[in-house]
């Protein structure tokens, strides 16, 4: 069973570690309150299990900790910022806080961020957004990364490429976090390091052959993870997975074509504002009635019920905020040499 933790105190502990490590205070509160946001709502290979190298990466100087992005462009409805290495967390939830207002009063507004530090659980960062009534589209990719075959190769090319999405509805919005690959390499990492398995032959073996095996990522000949779809329908992931790297890279005119810096994120966020198209009563009366009728469909065997994309991690999220954040128990493990290391305590486990 996984330990509870009261998401406060892992806001604050986290907040602690990283004003240790050196980080603007302003931006180490952002940093923490994204990762722990990722653990409520189950996405727990983005969330504090982040925190350990994101730390690394500061005492290496991979990560910037003061400052502010450098502007290339700037219109009413379209910004460009050079990230200048600083914490991704903190640029896409600032890029939220500039883009909304401007979306209010222009309809949308895009931001296209590149040389950021990796920017962690997009899921995070929906709610922000959707709460105010608001459609988000968000996407990153990682140039320096190469872990995805593209469809029909043999050895990885690109990145997972997720795009996250979230509007209202009647009810609670949908929110969509989705990578272009079947499966993550945060999710391989952990599975290789505990001997399992994946639960299905989501990846392929420097020979190209599809195997289950997670270790195939490690090594001197390395294998590659698949593309959304797997070997039939792969072709669907890997094109999507090149818009995503278009958008993001293309966007801020950073990206694969240039020299390795290090982790990076590269960012395409997107708020629309349905006030300024047909209105959000108009808006909300279709996402809603989509819902409703999805929601209707009868389940096929074995399943309980349809659901709507988040739906599982909004309830997550309820009940760690009501009785405790279940950490991964591998997670503070790793935190807790830091602790050591930059002085700070770290928060006990709750009470069965």
């Amino acid at each position: 069973m996984s330990p509870r933790f009261d998401a406060a105190a892992l806001t604050a502990f986290a907040t602690g570690l990283l004003d240790a490590a050196g980080m603007e205070h302003d931006k180490s509160v952002v940093i923490a309150e994204v990762l722990v946001e990722a653990d409520l709502m189950g996405h727990d290979t983005h969330g504090l299990n982040l925190l350990g190298p994101y730390l690394a990466d500061i005492g290496k100087g991979a990560m910037a900790v003061r400052g502010e992005p450098r502007v290339v462009s700037d219109y009413p409805a379209a910004i460009t910022w050079d990230g200048s290495r600083l914490p991704g967390t903190w640029l896409v939830r600032k890029a939220i806080d500039v883009a909304v207002p401007r979306a209010k009063q222009y309809g949308t507004c895009t931001v296209s961020i590149g040389r950021s530090h990796h920017i962690a659980c997009l899921a995070a960062y929906l709610k922000r957004v959707t709460d105010q009534g608001m459609v988000i589209l968000l996407m990153t990719s990682a140039p320096e990364n190469q872990s995805v075959a593209p469809h029909g190769g043999r050895a990885g090319a690109i990145t997972p490429d997720p795009i996250a999405a979230g509007w209202p509805t009647t009810g609670d919005p949908v929110l969509i976090d989705v990578s272009m690959s079947i499966t993550t390499n945060g999710m391989v990492g952990r599975l290789a390091k505990e001997g399992g398995r994946l639960p299905g032959r989501w990846l392929v073996d420097a020979a190209g052959a599809p195997t289950d095996d997670p270790t195939v990522m490690s090594g001197d000949v390395k294998g590659a993870l698949l593309p959304m779809g797997g070997i039939e329908y792969g072709h669907k992931g890997y094109a999507l997975a090149l818009m995503v790297e278009a958008l993001t890279q293309g966007l801020s005119g950073h990206g694969r074509a240039d020299p390795i810096e290090g982790w990076t994120g590269e960012v395409f966020l997107q708020i629309l504002a349905p006030e300024l198209f047909a209105g959000r009563e108009a808006f909300i009366r279709q996402s809603g009635w989509v819902a409703d009728y999805c929601r209707a469909v009868p389940p096929r065997p074995g399943v309980e019920r349809v659901r709507l994309p988040g739906e599982a991690g909004l309830r997550r999220r309820g009940q760690a905020l009501a009785e405790g954040v279940p950490l991964h128990p591998g997670i503070m493990p790793q935190l807790l040499p830091w602790a050591e290391k930059l002085g700070v305590v770290a928060p006990g486990a709750l009470p069965p």
